[in-house]
């Protein structure tokens, strides 16, 4: 045992540094700045000076405690930057490459290999343990005590350390302002529709939820031909965003019966798919309940609560279809430069979603968020990044 703690403490580099982060230390506390040291630099691995980071319901999930975590942890998991430095090992990056931090994958099981690195044997262990997989940590206390880091990037941090397994290399004239979220929420939208529901050319689809996640399915539900997308939210403002974007119809279902909607919109036939991104119980249940026969539903939010179905009459009787699908199935190096062009077409106009807060506004963007009035919040950690040039 001696030599193998010999071994493991003699790997990596020791990076003199101390970063700013958003530490959350106790479940459903606000965010804390606090001076923290960074570990050590392993082979396998990059230092990262961050530029600004998406802020994603799973994150919030995490702070309220809707999922058990190692706490104290440094959240954020939509990061983008800039290479400080890189380990020995690391191909094809280099300091000064500007890049998206998406999840971490061990890149070498069944999964990984055959391109389904969201179905990692090790994803929980690599991206929800708060520590490498050797079990060493990244961030640490004055004191020396660990603090957790967050799909292996923690990008609530003014620098960090991630896996060249997490980047995705992006052109120098990208604006790294606008791009953190596509290595999640938009990735897990787009990725949902595009590689697991996979829908027919004029088949309907409906989106329970607008946020980023939903707005992400919407657009991916236009790209790949559905004739009818319909968004579903209790906030008229993200409806109409969503009517702008390409919904073909909206529905607040405070407001308005959703079965009856479904019926007219659908002449009685229900959706072909449906998307929920509440993860609300019965938002869950109505996304099953309005599917045609044959339809397909994909939970994908973050959230404690469960669903109660009858396997017969909800899903056998009608040969619908309940699937989950991680991240969307994607491959982040593959997918975000797709939705980068697709934002350059104006197919995924994914600046209309952001609001910009700086860092030490990360308490108030959570509350906007939450409260709905922010659909994307975006954090501007690097407040010095071509400050000379609008955000959008």
């Amino acid at each position: 045992m001696k030599a193998v703690t010999e071994a493991v403490s003699s790997i990596g580099k020791e990076l003199d540094l101390t970063v700013t982060a958003a530490v959350v230390n106790k479940p459903n506390e606000d965010y804390q700045l606090e001076e923290l040291k960074l570990g050590k630099l392993y082979p396998d691995e990059v230092l990262v000076k961050l530029v600004a980071s998406g802020m994603c319901q799973s994150d919030e999930a995490l702070r309220v405690g809707d999922a058990e975590v190692p706490l104290p942890m440094v959240l954020g998991h939509e990061g983008a930057g800039v290479i400080e430095e890189v380990g020995s090992a690391v191909k094809g990056f280099k300091p000064g490459d500007q890049v998206i931090m998406a999840y971490n994958y061990c890149g070498t099981c069944p999964s990984c290999r055959t391109g389904h690195p969201s179905s990692c044997k090790e994803w929980v262990n690599l991206n929800m343990s708060g520590a490498r997989a050797d079990g060493t940590y990244t961030f640490f206390k004055e004191d020396g005590t660990p603090v957790s880091n967050f799909f292996f990037q923690s990008s609530f941090s003014t620098h960090t350390i991630t896996n060249a397994n997490n980047l995705i290399k992006v052109s120098d004239d990208t604006d790294l302002r606008l791009v953190g979220p596509l290595g999640c929420g938009l990735l897990t939208g787009f990725g949902t529709v595009v590689n697991g529901l996979k829908p027919e050319t004029s088949s309907s689809i409906a989106v329970f939820g607008t946020g980023a996640v939903g707005i992400g399915t919407l657009l991916a539900g236009k790209i790949e031909g559905c004739s009818t997308v319909i968004a579903i939210d209790i906030h008229d403002s993200r409806l109409e965003l969503a009517k702008e974007l390409g919904a073909t119809h909206t529905i607040n279902s405070r407001t308005e019966d959703l079965a009856e909607r479904i019926a007219e919109i659908t002449d009685g036939k229900g959706v072909d798919y449906s998307v929920d991104t509440t993860g609300v119980t019965a938002v869950m249940k109505a996304a099953i309940d309005v599917l045609a026969i044959g339809g397909v539903t994909a939970p994908v939010a973050v959230t404690p609560n469960s669903v109660e179905l009858n396997t017969f009459m909800d899903l056998v009787l009608g040969n619908r279809k309940l699937v989950g699908i991680l991240m969307g199935d994607a491959v982040p190096q593959l997918a975000v430069p797709k939705l980068i062009d697709y934002h350059k077409e104006g197919k995924f106009p994914y600046e209309k979603l952001m609001k910009f807060y700086k860092f030490s506004e990360i308490n108030q963007a959570a509350a906007e968020s939450n409260s709905g009035q922010t659909i994307k919040p975006v954090l501007i950690i690097d407040e010095n990044y071509r400050n000379d040039q609008p955000l959008v």
